[in-house]
């Protein structure tokens, strides 16, 4: 089991600058692939990337300033520098003041991410049937308390620890998988489905 990650809670600021480097696709492939493989040289994110080295050093030292990876120093020499992902649980908590333009940035990064996994979700029913029981697709829902819904979510992300390995240490027949849990009150009216659904 891998051990719980450090907890780092997002300010105000820190969504801008977040928005700012998620929303460039090039530091998004390197946070994916730093955290794939857990340590990379520079050149050879250039490489793999398709960039020049001097773009991926740019973006590497920007994605280093917000401190979503690392340099490794013992592996470093002269102009060759390497990086390592730094595995961090990062969330904003519910309440936190925001200006204007930081509510703004963390609706943007929200976006970001459900135009992600909307593609996830069409992607995993699109190839459900192909999937040889890679692709799988669960929905439920229940009454808890609010206390139940936060020890829901803790045993659930103790459960992901423990099937997680260390970037650079997966096995080799294991395959990269997006996981997604959403708990929310699901109050609102219900659809009028279509009548040959056996809707009224």
């Amino acid at each position: 089991m891998v051990e719980r990650p450090e907890q780092r809670v997002l300010t105000g600021p820190d969504l801008k600058a977040f928005y700012k480097a998620l929303s460039n696709p090039v530091r998004r492939d390197i946070l994916s692939y730093l955290g794939e493989r857990g340590e990379a040289n520079s050149t050879s994110v250039a490489k793999v990337l398709g960039e020049s080295t001097g773009t991926t050093s740019y973006h590497l030292r920007k994605l280093a300033e917000l401190k979503l990876i690392a340099e490794v120093e013992e592996r470093s020499t002269g102009r060759e520098r390497w990086w390592k992902s730094l595995m961090t649980d990062i969330f904003t908590p519910p309440g936190l003041a925001l200006a204007d333009d930081e509510r703004e940035a963390a609706v943007k990064i929200g976006a970001l991410r459900m135009t992600h996994d909307l593609n996830l979700v069409v992607n995993a029913y699109a190839g459900y049937d192909a999937s040889a029981g890679w692709n799988q697709i669960h929905r439920s829902g229940l009454r808890m308390t609010k206390e139940q819904v936060a020890a829901f979510v803790e045993e659930y992300q103790t459960l992901l620890r423990k099937y997680a390995t260390e970037p650079g240490g997966h096995p080799p027949d294991s395959r990269h998988m997006a996981v997604r849990l959403v708990v929310l009150p699901d109050e609102g009216p219900r659809p009028a489905w279509p009548a040959e659904w056996g809707g009224e």
